[in-house]
């Protein structure tokens, strides 16, 4: 059998196991239901975008707050990845020109020999932020977890969250919706490989984030309040 009439053989295949409406009216409503999933498929995504709204500013304009947060973006040999270097240069600007007074790191330390908020810690101190004005948040294992931790055990009401431009609307959505004022930047970077990745995966994950936003789900690990947030700001004046 030749490749063309292998093809067609799995077309008909295909036919038998999907079979279509023969009448006109089976035809539409089909087509109708098409349009329906489609909506609804893409409810998450117009949640999101209405969600964040105007909230998304750049380092020069965006509203001065006491605490930026900044998402953590995966580790290269146990330094910042570029992606999430780039976060951090956006908070130590912010903290150079005055408009925020504390970093609140938050990532993933589910394993020893991986740990993203001490490794966001020293990229800034590195780059100027005082290690006294930077607060680690070790169980940020998502983002909805990072925002109602940063409510619900840091204590932080008001914020200027930091992200790549594909997830900061997300970010600012649902710390929107954990009770945090949000405002979001979102850094710039060449659109590469990963970067197509983190714009195709944010389409799906709206969908989960959504599911969030309705159920509001404790985060993996609550834990205690901790102070370290208003003792940083006690540091800062």
């Amino acid at each position: 059998m030749g490749s063309d009439e292998r093809g067609w053989a799995a077309v008909r295949r295909v036919g038998r196991v999907i079979r279509l409406p023969r009448t006109r009216a089976g035809r539409r409503r089909a087509v109708q239901a098409v349009m329906v999933l489609c909506a609804l498929a893409l409810l998450p995504s117009t949640w999101m975008f209405t969600a964040a709204g105007d909230r998304l500013r750049t380092t020069a304009d965006v509203p001065r707050s006491e605490v930026a947060m900044v998402f953590g973006a995966g580790l290269w040999q146990g330094e910042p990845s570029p992606y999430l270097a780039r976060r951090l240069d956006a908070a130590a600007e912010l903290y150079r020109s005055g408009r925020i007074k504390v970093v609140l790191v938050t990532g993933d330390n589910s394993r020893e020999e991986y740990d993203e908020p001490d490794a966001m810690r020293g990229y800034l101190t590195e780059h100027g932020v005082p290690d006294d004005r930077i607060v680690s948040d070790y169980a940020g294992f998502d983002t909805w977890d990072s925002c109602v931790r940063a409510k619900k055990i840091f204590g932080v009401d008001r914020a200027v969250l930091i992200s790549q431009g594909f997830h900061i609307r997300r970010a600012v959505a649902l710390c929107q919706e954990a009770g945090v004022d949000s405002y979001g930047v979102g850094v710039q970077d060449r659109h590469d490989g990963t970067w197509y990745y983190g714009a195709t995966r944010e389409l799906f994950a709206a969908g989960k984030a959504s599911l969030d936003a309705l159920f509001e789900p404790d985060p993996r690990f609550l834990g205690p309040e901790e102070t370290g947030v208003s003792k940083a700001l006690a540091s800062a004046g």
